[in-house]
């Protein structure tokens, strides 16, 4: 029996990156997984391909969560897949991983940046957790994937990092609210990963300066992100909640 047999999950920004990996992870270990995309239909379909391609199975669908009604279309068109499968309808993970970084200096921050950075990495995962809470089910799990940044100083991330703490804070405040219902509510750091969100990291000139912060020695791959939320998903993730799992390698010690 696969660990995740019968979960209904709901990835946000599962096209690429962090999000494809979690994704594809979660259907590995038997879960239903809802691949959500903003505009990239092709390339959340290569995620649902390469889910099916490891026996799994799951749905598209699409939002855009930097509209602020993008959070109320998800949330619809996601009770309207879970209907066709259960009755009542019951979503058993849902991981908030949508997200953008913007990288400059607080000198060249505008307000429609500021605006979109809070919109996209806060409003929307903190309205589609309300939005949701009434199908998550008793004993459900929601991850949030905040950022090391959250710990540590990058001067060209003035809004993000702040931002994604505040995701981090909204878990731990979530874990006590939901504790009664068996939900847990987690977040994960990753450290510096090579995806299409962090160019410095993917480029091998760039990157070596970033290895050098790092424990392990090297960059990560979306790949030693996925097994963490994996974990926290499972029924062995069940007796941890409000914490913040660092995925850095040992980045910044």
């Amino acid at each position: 029996m696969k660990p995740l047999a019968d979960r209904i999950a709901l990835v946000t920004g599962a096209s690429r990156g962090i999000g494809r990996a979690i994704a594809v992870r979660l259907a590995q270990d038997g879960a239903l997984v809802g691949v959500h995309y903003r505009a990239e239909r092709d390339k959340a379909k290569e995620t649902l391909d390469l889910i099916r391609l490891g026996g799994g199975d799951g749905f598209l669908i699409a939002a855009d969560l930097a509209e602020p009604a993008g959070v109320s279309y998800l949330a619809a068109a996601l009770l309207g897949e879970l209907r066709t499968r259960r009755d009542p309808p019951k979503l058993d993970i849902l991981v908030n991983n949508a997200g953008i970084d913007d990288r400059k200096s607080i000198e060249q921050v505008t307000e429609a940046d500021f605006d979109r950075m809070l919109q996209i990495n806060f409003k929307s995962p903190f309205f589609l957790i309300q939005k949701l809470l009434p199908v998550v089910a008793d004993g459900g799990r929601i991850i949030n994937i905040s950022s090391i940044a959250a710990r540590l100083s990058f001067p060209t991330m003035p809004v993000y990092a702040p931002v994604k703490a505040a995701l981090s804070t909204l878990s731990r405040v979530l874990a006590v609210h939901l504790g009664p219902r068996g939900i847990t509510v987690n977040a994960v750091h990753p450290g510096a990963t090579s995806t299409d969100l962090n160019p410095a990291a993917s480029d091998p000139q760039r990157s070596g300066a970033i290895r050098d912060t790092v424990a392990l020695g090297r960059i990560a791959g979306p790949d030693d992100i996925a097994p963490v939320v994996a974990f926290l998903a499972s029924r062995e993730g069940g007796w941890i909640t409000g914490e913040t799992i660092e995925a850095s390698g040992g980045q910044g010690l």
